[in-house]
């Protein structure tokens, strides 16, 4: 299904909008700044990968799964687009984009194959799907959030939480191996980690807060606190490696659907799945 999210985001919104607390703020905002190309990367990797599927009738559910995941991720990257232009105006610097277009055109260079640029898709799938699941499953994460931004995040994540097999599956479709699927897992993890810590650093530098010892006092709460997010995320991260891993193995769809039950007002439906 692919919904439109009923947020103006015109209207801007305040610089530390997650509760006042500069860290959290920024942590959450350079991770919108890697989606507009990410997620355009994703829907290229996998159409590109659906090539190979075969037209038979026992492939029209996956294919559909792939309109559906299309959709939404074309959905979350034109409103990240509009989040980071308001970033842009409060004076941050988005040079996750221009890390990843890079890193993009690298592997294009090289000749990358179709179903390598799949499994990358699938790692990244996973580790936004297990910080999707923290967001809709301890709400305090976003606690004191400006109320727009807290939907915007929790209608991410309900849609990430739903597709978030459409890759791995189409990957395992194709014939995907699991030492393959591990190797490129990894290189994600270094990835993201990397350029996300790199783009918080960047975030808070031009916050001017990036020495004040409150800034990392939240910092240190944040990832390793009583319900850390470093505490919440490892297991599901690196269940990813199983040599049985599917991401249904942890079935969250409740978590989606009670949020989508209770926010119904602040989206509307595009397509609806028996349009896919």
């Amino acid at each position: 299904m692919v919904r439109k999210l009923l947020v103006d985001l015109s209207q801007g919104f305040p610089r530390h909008w997650l509760g006042g607390k500069a860290f959290r703020t920024q942590y959450f905002n350079a991770l919108s700044m890697s989606f507009p190309v990410g997620e355009q990367e994703f829907i290229d990797a996998v159409r590109a990968a659906a090539e190979m599927l075969p037209t038979d009738a026992d492939h029209t559910s996956l294919r559909a799964t792939i309109q559906d995941f299309v959709g939404q991720e074309a959905t979350h990257r034109r409103i990240h687009g509009l989040y980071n232009d308001e970033l842009e105006k409060q004076g941050l610097v988005n040079h996750w984009q221009d890390w990843a277009r890079n890193q993009i055109e690298l592997g294009r260079q090289r000749g990358v194959p179709p179903l390598s640029r799949l499994a990358v898709t699938a790692a990244f799938e996973h580790c936004t799907a297990v910080l999707a699941d923290v967001t809709l499953r301890h709400p305090e994460i976003l606690d004191g959030a400006d109320p727009m931004l807290a939907t915007l995040w929790r209608w991410h994540a309900v849609e990430e939480t739903e597709h978030k097999a459409v890759a791995f599956d189409l990957y395992r479709t194709l014939g995907g191996d699991r030492w393959t699927r591990v190797r490129w897992y990894m290189y994600a993890m270094w990835s993201f980690t990397t350029r996300a810590t790199g783009q918080t650093v960047n975030n808070l530098w031009h916050d001017r807060v990036l020495f004040k010892p409150g800034t990392w006092l939240d910092a240190a709460s944040f990832f390793f606190g009583r319900h850390g997010l470093f505490w919440l995320t490892v297991g599901p991260l690196f269940s990813y490696m199983k040599r049985d891993f599917h991401p249904w193995q942890h079935d969250n769809r409740e978590l989606a659907t009670k949020w989508l039950n209770a926010n119904a007002g602040r989206y509307s439906i595009v397509r609806g799945p028996k349009e896919a």
